[in-house]
C-alpha cells in the first residue's frame, strides 16, 4: 500500500504554514531557520501535532462503531485535549485518564490549560497519581474495561496516539507536505528538528522522508528523559510506518537519530536551557513555545546551530508541534 491508499478524515485547515524565523536566524548567526506550524493549523481546540495523527485514526474510529474514545496522558496532556476535541467533532464521548507525569508545584496544575479545555469539551476526566512512562499503562486498560462494563463501546487511543497502528501516518504525510512546500518556496530543508517523546511524530517523518529523492537529517530532540526507551520506540514505529506505506526497503539505523542533552532529568520539568529557548523565540519572533516539548527541541536547535553541528549553509525546518495551553500550568517559571 501507499500512503494515499489510507483514508484520511480532514481535521486541519490544509498544509501547515511554513515561515522564516529571520530574527532568530540573525541572532544565532548560522543556518537559515524556518518553522512549520502545527500549532496554528486546526480549528480543533488549538490543534497541535496529535490532530494530524488523528486524521488517519478517525476513519477507523467511525468504522469501529465505538461511542467512547479512551485515551491517556499527563495532567497537562496536549494529546488528550486533542482526543477530547475529536470526540466532540464526531459526536462521541471521551474518557481520559490523566496521570501525574510531572511533579510540578503549581497549585492549579490539574485545573488549567489542557485539562480545563478537555473538561470544557465534555470529556470525563479521571486523575491518577501514577508517574511518567511512555509504555502502555494499566490505568488506561482499566478505563477501557470500565467503559465496556457500563455498556459502552470503547475505542482505545494510546498515549500520544503513538503505539496505534496508524500513529505514524500523519507525519509521513507531513514529510510529503514539506516536499511540496519546498517546491513552492524554492528551498530545500536539509535538516529537520523535532521534539520526540512517545515517538510517532518523529517516526512518521523518518518513514515519509525515507521515500524521497534527496537525503536529509531528521533530528529528534529527546524530551522524555528516558532516552533508550524513546530511541527504541521511534525505531519501532518508523519501521512499522515505512512498511505500511510501502517504502520497499529497510530503514537504516543511521536514519533514526534521537539526540539527548536538553531534556533535563525528568519529563515535563523545564531546565535553564528550556527557559532560555522559550524567552529567545518569544522575544525575537513573538513565537510562543511550551516548557515540556518545544522549549526543549528549540534549546537543542539553538545549541546545534551555535556549535556548528548544524552548519552555516544549512536550511533548518523546526517542527512547531503546539502545546502552548500547558503554559498556564507553569506560571511560576516566568
Amino acid at each position: 500500500m501507499a500512503l494515499s491508499d489510507f483514508e484520511r478524515y480532514p481535521l486541519t485547515f490544509g498544509p501547515s504554514p511554513v515561515h522564516r524565523l529571520e530574527r532568530l536566524t540573525q541572532h544565532l548567526g548560522g543556518a537559515q531557520i524556518w518553522a512549520k506550524r502545527e500549532d496554528v493549523n486546526s480549528g480543533l481546540a488549538y490543534g497541535g501535532n496529535k490532530t494530524r495523527k488523528l486524521e488517519y485514526i478517525a476513519p477507523d474510529i467511525i468504522a469501529s462503531g465505538a461511542d467512547t474514545l479512551v485515551s491517556i496522558g499527563g495532567y497537562q496532556s496536549n494529546h488528550t485535549r486533542q482526543v477530547a476535541a475529536l470526540a466532540a467533532k464526531l459526536g462521541l464521548k471521551a474518557r481520559l485518564v490523566q496521570e501525574k507525569w510531572v511533579d510540578w508545584p503549581d497549585a492549579v496544575n490539574d485545573k488549567v490549560g489542557n485539562i480545563l479545555l478537555s473538561r470544557l469539551m465534555g470529556a470525563e476526566v479521571t486523575l491518577s497519581p501514577a508517574g511518567f512512562d511512555i509504555g502502555i499503562r494499566s490505568s488506561w486498560q482499566e478505563a477501557i474495561s470500565e467503559v465496556e462494563e457500563a455498556g459502552g463501546v470503547p475505542y482505545p487511543i494510546p498515549a500520544g496516539a503513538s503505539e496505534h497502528k496508524y500513529g505514524g501516518l500523519g507525519f509521513a504525510n507531513w514529510a510529503y507536505e514539506v516536499e511540496q512546500q519546498e517546491q513552492e518556496l524554492g528551498v530545500f530543508f536539509d535538516t529537520i528538528v523535532v521534539c520526540t517523546v512517545t515517538g510517532s511524530t518523529h517516526a512518521g517523518m523518518i518513514a515519509g522522508f525515507a521515500g524521497q529523492d534527496r537525503p536529509r537529517r531528521v533530528l529528534g530532540i529527546d524530551a522524555s528523559a528516558t532516552i533508550e526507551k524513546t530511541r527504541g520506540q521511534v525505531a519501532k514505529i518508523a519501521r512499522h510506518t515505512a512498511e505500511l506505506i510501502g517504502l520497499g526497503r529497510s530503514l537504516g539505523d543511521d536514519e533514526i537519530t534521537v539526540l539527548e542533552g536538553w531534556a533535563g532529568d525528568l519529563y515535563g520539568i523545564p531546565v535553564k536551557s528550556t527557559l532560555e529557548a522559550m524567552r529567545t523565540t518569544a522575544q525575537l519572533e513573538g513565537m510562543i513555545i511550551d516548557p515540556v516539548y518545544e522549549g526543549k527541541s528549540m534549546a537543542g536547535l539553538i545549541d546545534l546551530v551555535r556549535e556548528g553541528e548544524i552548519g552555516p549553509d544549512s536550511n533548518v525546518l523546526y517542527a512547531h508541534l503546539g502545546g502552548q495551553p500547558a503554559l498556564n500550568a507553569y506560571s511560576g517559571i516566568i
